[in-house]
């Protein structure tokens, strides 16, 4: 099993720069209020100085959006989405331990973040353009098919994890309190992407390391090395393990 973007994603987008981790062995029976509020104070101190539209990071999804043929003030990118509601409310909504540290990190670098459970996804996930015969599962229960051209994370079997890209993630491979294994992807356009999406994602292994005590595989993917495999990366922590 492995992870990738596809080489139509990579030649129409040559500035994404994608971090992704593996983590086997998380729970929900933590807490992580504490780990949170240092990221919630950075962003905080970024929404101070202006708006979350204003921040490079957005900007470059947003002209990614565009590129992509839709509204950006439509349809916003997870980080933005998760910005604009922390400016207006102060506080975001507790929905996993690993799903609220995800959402804190994102804020605070303004860089979208998606959590899956691997446990819901079949074979090989790719970031492509749906060909319309993909199914997506809303957070509600209702199937959506997307749309011919709409990029999303597809699975081999046609499930589709997100759509409109890093717009909206499936309800199929949400976290949940029996989630176990996750597939972790942050994704950048902005100009210091390459040097923002180490930092992101090495933050994330820390945390991973201090709240559930798991040394995390991590990637960062490229044109010249756009595959992650998660087959070796589970094999290589399963063999960490003592025992």
């Amino acid at each position: 099993m492995f992870f990738r973007h596809s080489n139509e994603m990579w030649s129409e987008f040559p500035e994404l720069v994608p971090g992704v981790l593996f983590a086997e062995g998380i729970g929900s029976d933590v807490d992580v209020t504490d780990r949170i509020a240092g990221y919630h104070t950075i962003a905080a101190e970024r929404l101070a100085q202006g708006s979350e539209s204003e921040m490079p990071e957005i900007q470059a999804w947003r002209r990614t959006f565009s590129k992509m043929g839709l509204k950006p003030t439509q349809y916003r990118c997870a980080s933005e989405a998760l910005l604009r509601r922390f400016r207006q409310e102060g506080s975001l909504p507790q929905l996993h331990p690993l799903v609220d540290l995800c959402n804190a990190i994102s804020i605070a670098f303004a860089i979208p973040v998606a959590a899956l459970d691997l446990a819901k996804i079949s074979g090989d996930l790719e970031v492509r353009h749906a060909d319309g015969s993909e199914s997506y599962l809303t957070f509600s229960g209702e199937t959506e098919r997307p749309e011919p051209k709409e990029v999303i994370f597809a699975d081999a079997v046609g499930q589709a994890h997100a759509r409109r890209w890093t717009n909206r993630q499936s309800g199929l491979s949400a976290v949940r309190d029996d989630t176990r294994s996750v597939l972790i992807v942050a994704e950048a356009m902005h100009d210091e992407a390459r040097s923002d999406i180490p930092r992101l994602v090495d933050a994330i292994a820390a945390e991973l390391a201090a709240i559930w005590s798991i040394t995390a595989t991590q990637g960062l993917l490229s044109p010249s090395s756009p595959r992650f495999d998660l087959t070796s990366a589970t094999n290589s922590q399963r063999r960490q393990k003592p025992g």
